[in-house]
């Protein structure tokens, strides 16, 4: 049996050929077909948001794909763009947001607007990536969240944006031998604890990424391998492009507003990121 370190470094090493197998699959081949076709008729938010085939595609292609039937909420997103910081996809916890609503932003010009050629070529990249990594998923897990882990990490600019991602708390808590009960616990004590463990610049190099995943690969084959400690068990990708009782991002969230609520509450300036009626939005439309 292939262990995780071996299989990611299989894919890692030969990524081009494994997008390109990946984009030439069937059902992959007629969504990006159907998309750069029909993408270009598209000239406002409601357009996109009533053509499930295309609102899907650009969903998945960032991660979202399980918030397909959240429509109020893909719509504000997009309606408020990311130019305010008090937007709200600046305001939920992931990043995935941030970057859809600058990909469909109807309002930019030139190769930023949602189908010029550029725009498109980056979905679709997007696109054959988080599928690439979710078939790996159906296999091993470990190495889908290996891949997930070196794509993401290099855009990572705050610690807190890895405790707002349960794919990658989980990757961190492997590496570093961290307790389940980590993400769930006071925030701001556990993002400077991971800065010391993890500085966020480290994640710019290259190198280091790459030490990093592999020893998370290791880690990972060293407790759920065989013969491993928790030996037939395993993680929980939340892809986001799978239907799920509740999203990564409310999961998360919902544990940080319970475990802050008392201390937050007494701090007069604060302001909360979301609102409990979107929180429970999300939660049930996830």
């Amino acid at each position: 049996m292939t262990n995780t370190t071996t299989s990611y470094l299989g894919i890692q090493n030969n990524l081009v050929r494994y997008q390109k197998m990946t984009a030439d699959q069937p059902v992959v081949k007629t969504a990006t077909a159907y998309y750069q076709a029909n993408i270009g008729k598209v000239t406002s938010i409601s357009q996109l948001v009533g053509n499930y085939r295309l609102l899907s595609y650009a969903l998945n292609a960032y991660g979202l794909g399980d918030q397909i039937n959240n429509k109020a909420l893909i719509t504000k997103v997009l309606e408020e763009g990311t130019s305010s910081p008090r937007a709200l996809a600046n305001t939920l916890p992931n990043a995935n947001w941030k970057a859809f609503a600058k990909a469909f932003n109807f309002s930019a010009i030139g190769g930023a607007s949602p189908n010029s050629s550029t725009s498109v070529a980056t979905t679709t990249s997007d696109y054959v990536e988080q599928t690439l990594e979710g078939n790996q998923g159906q296999s091993n897990p470990g190495v889908q969240l290996a891949l997930y882990f070196a794509r993401v990490a290099p855009t990572i600019t705050d610690s807190l944006q890895i405790l707002a991602d349960s794919n990658l708390t989980q990757v961190v808590q492997t590496i570093f031998n961290l307790p389940v009960g980590t993400s769930s616990s006071e925030l701001s004590q556990q993002s400077a604890a991971l800065q010391k463990l993890m500085p966020v610049s480290e994640l710019k190099d290259p190198a280091k990424v790459k030490s990093l995943t592999e020893r998370f690969t290791a880690a990972y084959d060293a407790k759920y391998g065989v013969g491993g400690t928790s030996a037939g068990g395993s993680l929980t990708v939340n892809s986001g492009n799978v239907t799920a009782p509740v999203s990564a991002a409310a999961t998360i969230l919902s544990q940080v507003v319970s475990n802050n609520s008392s201390a937050l509450a007494s701090t007069s300036s604060y302001t909360p990121l979301i609102s409990p009626s979107l929180l429970s939005s999300l939660a049930l439309g996830g």
